[in-house]
Formats: structure tokens, sequence, C-alpha cells
């Protein structure tokens, strides 16, 4: 069994989805909401909630892309609310779609030029049930978009050199193409390889943890494992109705108690996401990591403390400096 842990481990540091369930996890949304309960107040989403694109969960992407002269793809908006104002590519996943493809639709109906996505960005969440996933790419074909060309998807396309120079529809692009240029450029480095999201079908918004923390007696690397049922990596529900670092403090809290000790989410590892008719869920993987030694972190119930062997470590290690995981950005 701790083969099939480490295995696990690296399928996830390899961005590649894993064959878990929705079974598996360990603090759903009726658990927490019985656990609201217990404190005296009354829940704010029902137990039942399913994920439905475009209905009960928005799921969003956008592009960033750059040119060889380091321009900027941008859109001129046609939307009555923003009309004429610029803003990048983006739009709505519509229901049976994947990232993958919503993102190309969206480039190639705003833009008129076909994208290639090579990597996630950034990771938004303005509450449990509102995502944008933030892609970079490169254009493979088509042709750009001009004012004669305008309809209701944009009423032109262009490449920028200065976005200050123009009025934005939102200044909250701008931190997104300063860290794709970051990444572009290879700024600041190390910076992980492309990640793109991996197709699996779930029912359920979930929310999976590699949790990381150094013995100090051995100075060896241990990773947290949830046994219930059978050996896994930690796995909760996503409370729609709060944002996501509001999911994970509840969860390390119903993990290691009131007092958890300091720790630190670095970002994302992985994005799972089908569209398919199977189901709208999605299951992001986060990896934290602990500041205090393993000796002085208790935690409670049905987990575990388990010795990775010093290869598994090491790539861990190598994903803990900046830029070396998917931010994920929480919208307040």
């Amino acid at each position: 069994m701790p083969d099939a842990i480490e295995e696990k481990i690296q399928n996830v540091l390899q961005a590649l989805s894993l064959n878990d369930s929705e079974e598996i996890c360990d603090f759903t949304l009726s658990q927490q909401n019985d656990a609201i309960e217990a404190k005296g107040v009354k829940p704010t989403v029902s137990s039942d909630y399913v994920p439905i694109c475009q209905k009960t969960v928005t799921y969003i992407v956008a592009a960033v892309i750059f040119n060889d002269k380091d321009q900027v793809l941008m859109v001129q908006e046609a939307k009555p609310s923003c009309a004429g104002k610029w803003y990048l590519p983006a739009g709505r996943v519509e229901p049976n779609e994947n990232l993958l493809e919503a993102v190309k639709r969206e480039v190639l109906e705003e833009t008129g030029l076909k994208m290639e996505p090579k990597s996630l960005i950034m990771v938004e969440c303005a509450s449990g049930s509102w995502f944008r996933f933030v892609m970079a790419g490169t254009i493979t074909g088509g042709n750009l978009k001009t004012p004669d060309q305008a309809n209701e998807e944009s009423l032109q396309a262009s490449w920028i050199d200065n976005i200050n120079d123009l009025p934005l529809r939102s200044s909250d692009i701008l931190p997104l193409i300063q860290r794709a240029r970051d990444f572009h450029n290879a700024v600041n480095p190390p910076w992980y390889a492309s990640i793109l999201p991996v197709e699996k079908s779930w029912n359920k918004l979930l929310l999976r943890l590699i949790v990381c923390i150094k013995k100090k007696a051995t100075n060896r690397m241990h990773v947290l494992i949830s046994e219930k049922s059978y050996l896994h990596l930690p796995m909760c529900e996503i409370n729609p109705g709060k944002n996501v670092h509001s999911t994970l403090h509840r969860f390390m809290v119903e993990i290691f108690g009131e007092q958890v000790a300091s720790h630190r989410p670095h970002g994302l590892l992985s994005v799972e996401f089908s569209g398919e008719t199977q189901g709208d869920g999605l299951c992001l993987t986060l990896l934290v990591s602990f500041r205090p030694a393993l000796e002085e972190v208790k935690i409670n119930g049905k987990y575990v403390w388990h010795e990775i062997s010093k290869n598994i470590a090491d790539l861990i290690a190598d994903r803990l400096p900046r830029n070396m995981t998917i931010p994920l950005n929480v919208i307040r």
C-alpha cells in the first residue's frame, strides 16, 4: 500500500488524474453542515448541492497569449454593459465542454485566431461555485478579427504593446497578464513545467491535499494519509457558499483541531475536470506544508503520517518554492 500512495503522489506531481471516487471524501458538505449546526449556526448551502454548469456552478476560461514581439492579445468588448472596453479573450464554459475546448472556442470566437493551450497559469475563485481558469498558449492559425467583422462576441481583436493605453473593462486582468508574461519569459526561475487541466469526471466540487512535513529526529519527509475506506490522500468537498481557502481552513481544523499549527498552502498541482455528461464537478489538488516538525503536530482520528521515499520527497521539495505550483487566487 505505501507503494500505491507514492504512485498517487507521483501522478499528482505530473498533473495526472487519479482513480479516486467521491466515496472516499473525508469531509463532505453534509458533515460540514453538521459541524456548523453543532455551533448553533444555520448552514447557507444544502447538503444535497450538485454542481450543474451555468446553473449552480460557473466556470470561466481566460487566455493570455503573447506574440514574438511580447505583445498581448486583447479583444474589444461588444457586450452592452462594457461595449468598447478591452479585455482578455474570456468567457463561460458551456455545458458538456471541457476546459481546453472552452478556451480554444472563446479565443477563436473573440479574436478569429486558433489557440493551442500550453499551461494553466492561475486558478481563481470568488466563492466555492465560481472558478476562472487562466491559460497561456500559442497561436496556430486563423486571422485576427478586424472592426468590419464585429459581432456579438467582440468588436475586434488586437496585439497590444501597452495595455495601460487602453480603456479596460476591468483591471483584474493586469496581474494575470503580468503572471503570464513572467511565465512566458521565465522570470525569477525556477518555474513549473507546463500543467494543463486533466479530463476526469466528478459529481462534486472537491479539494484534495498533499500535506507534507519533516520529522525532526530523522529529517525525513512525511505526507498525510487518510485511512478512511482505504489509504488515500485527504479529500474534502468544497463548500459552494464559501471560498476555497475557507474550505481548506475548515478541513485543516477537522484534521488537526482548532489549534492547527502554522502551515502554508503553496498552490495547485493539478486540476481534474471533464465537463462531460457524467458530472460538472471538479477536483483541485493543493500542496500544503507545515512549518513545525512532525513531532509538534497532532492529528485527529483517521489520519496518519506516512514516511515517503527520498525520491518522492525530493519531487515534493522541488515544488515547494515560489512559482512551482499554480497560484490559487481567492477573490474576496
